[in-house]
């Protein structure tokens, strides 16, 4: 497994919730749902989408923006406008009043808002319900806002648009694996844009030392490493890759490899069977005992409390750099 196949491996969406929005200006949704990601994309009309902290942009038919939770932030069609629908963590809709509009707004299958009329935007939305369907690391790289502009033969954006209102025999299925694509496409997008803020690591791939050391720990995290094994496999001395591995990340190897190891264990304990001392051999971890030491010292939960709690515990460390809080590729 590579650097970059460890962190995009991550989203598999369970059960995501998907939307399409129909709604005649003048409109505001006021998003307080708390999700960990979601993805939003005009299929008709445009769209501000308006962080709490961070740069307004404005969507337009095609671009897809993707929202890191838990922080609240509002789509309207104009900055000005005021809020008129505040949406829930359970997804439910309620006007200014307290009116609960989420059922009678219906419009059909995924479907929701007003009757369509010509200046009615579109919206496709849909939205990881849990932490542990995106995966630790990833979540803890990304900006709080990242806007990808339609590349004007979007296939997965056509996909979904065509999906999202059927109603067929594992459709639920096929719309999560639709999400999970178009996640991975945005987000290996901002990674490989010069000046985009990628994480230091993915620069560092390409380091003659540092990238194999890298490739090393994604592929092996249950190896039974040292600086000065990794070194030697590399080529190289301990305090020479000890000190040009962390001038690169940020951070210094079994640092890193620590965290690597955590973020790991987090996404495998929600795989079906798994248990703590299965999952402690396959990231390096002796015992059961000594991974949820390790896990609870840095997630704050132990493995069990964790898993229990539908993967709730905050966000694994992970090297990043000084990204803008909004990225426009």
């Amino acid at each position: 497994m590579d650097t970059l196949t460890g962190l995009l491996e991550g989203p598999r969406a369970r059960g995501a919730f998907l939307l399409t929005s129909v709604l005649a200006p003048p409109w505001s949704l006021r998003i307080e749902d708390r999700a960990p990601v979601s993805v939003v994309t005009p299929a008709r009309g445009t769209a501000w989408m308006l962080p709490d902290h961070g740069t307004p942009v404005l969507l337009h038919p095609g671009d897809v923006a993707v929202v890191r939770g838990p922080d609240p932030y509002t789509l309207a069609d104009r900055p000005g406008t005021p809020v008129q629908i505040t949406v829930g963590p359970d997804q439910r809709c309620s006007t200014a009043g307290g009116e609960d509009v989420t059922e009678t707004r219906a419009l059909g299958v995924r479907t929701w808002g007003d009757a369509s009329g010509p200046d009615a935007a579109v919206l496709l939305s849909g939205t990881y319900r849990t932490p542990s369907a995106v995966g630790r690391r990833l979540l803890a790289t990304m900006p709080a806002l990242l806007v990808r502009p339609a590349s004007g033969h979007d296939a997965l954006v056509t996909m979904l648009a065509e999906e999202i209102g059927r109603e067929e025999p594992a459709q639920g299925l096929v719309l999560d694996r639709l999400l999970d694509l178009l996640l991975i496409d945005v987000v290996r997008a901002w990674l490989a844009t010069p000046g985009a803020g990628a994480p230091a690591w993915y620069g560092a791939q390409s380091d003659p030392l540092v990238g194999p050391a890298l490739r090393l720990l994604h592929e092996h995290p249950a190896h039974p490493w040292t600086v000065a094994s990794l070194a030697a496999r590399v080529g190289t001395s301990r305090a020479g890759l000890a000190r040009r591995f962390t001038a690169l990340t940020g951070e210094p190897p079994m640092a890193y490899l620590t965290a690597w190891r955590m973020a790991r264990a987090a996404d495998l304990l929600h795989e079906p069977g798994a248990t703590v001392a299965s999952v402690a051999r396959q990231v390096g971890y002796g015992s059961a005992f000594a991974l949820s030491a390790a896990f609870k010292r840095i997630h704050g939960v132990s493995p069990r409390e964790y898993r229990e709690g539908g993967g709730d515990a905050p966000p694994c460390p992970a090297p990043v750099t000084a990204t803008p809080r909004t990225v426009v590729l």
